[in-house]
Formats: C-alpha cells, structure tokens, sequence
C-alpha cells in the first residue's frame, strides 16, 4: 500500500514545520476578523501555531499575530487561544493513552 504524503506546515511562532494535524489555524477574514479555524477551511489568510501552551503564550506575549495579520488583536483572543490549544493538547494526552 502506497503511504500518503502528510501535509507540513510552519508554525509562525518557533518557525518549526510540523505536521497539519499537530497545529492549528488562525484565519483573518476580509474584514479584518481574526478567529481561530479548527476545521482548517475557513476562508481568508491563515497562520498556524503548535497544540503546545508555551507557544501560544510566547504568542500572546509577542502579539505574534498582530504582526503576521497586520490587524490589532485584543488580549481575549489570545487568552481564548490558550485555552483552546489547552484543551485540545489535553484530549490529546487522554486519548493518546486509550490506544
């Protein structure tokens, strides 16, 4: 069986390529709305950050995607954010020791 080809992606905050399913998406829109995309498909620009909560925090404290979307971004989003990649990190660890 042939073996698919994972789709690499750099995180904007260490500069590292990592794996899609290891990241997630932060998409701003034409009006200038920046949200987090966990589907990957919504549209606009995208950036990605690692499940990892010592980036996200070193994101917040760079105001990393202010620079990247050129937009400013209140503080909420980026506390949301960390909680975001909090909880999916922790599904991971959980659902990680099921198999």
């Amino acid at each position: 069986m042939k073996q698919r080809k994972v789709p690499l992606r750099k995180d904007i905050v260490t500069g590292e390529m990592a794996p899609k399913r290891e990241l997630v998406r932060v998409v701003r829109d034409k009006e200038g709305q920046v949200s987090l995309d966990p589907t990957g498909k919504k549209a606009g620009r995208g950036a990605y950050v690692s499940l990892d909560v010592a980036v996200a925090k070193k994101a917040k404290q760079k105001r990393t995607f202010d620079k990247v979307f050129e937009v400013s971004i209140p503080d909420s989003f980026y506390d949301e954010l960390i909680e975001y990649v909090d909880h999916q990190q922790a599904r991971k660890e959980l659902f990680q020791d099921e198999k």
